[in-house]
């Protein structure tokens, strides 16, 4: 009998605490918090979290080479 093995990674929900979306992203929170040009979202019950679709897109731009631009980098001061 053979066997097969599937490595699948499920995020069950879009928004995600800093610590989840550090480790979606392979990172450190504490690097995570320095290189992340994504702002998080206040939630109505005031806490922050950070929209996949967003971390994505931002991840996407890295590999296009865009990085961070200026305003992003104001943005984070």
């Amino acid at each position: 009998m053979q066997s097969a093995t599937l490595n699948l990674n499920l995020s069950p929900r879009r928004m995600m605490k800093i610590g989840e979306a550090a480790h979606y992203c392979g990172m450190a929170e504490k690097r995570f918090k320095t290189l992340c040009a994504i702002s998080p979202v206040e939630m109505p019950d005031g806490s922050l979290r950070w929209d996949l679709h967003d971390l994505d897109r931002w991840i996407d731009s890295l590999k296009a080479g865009g990085g961070s631009d200026a305003d992003q980098i104001v943005d984070r001061l």
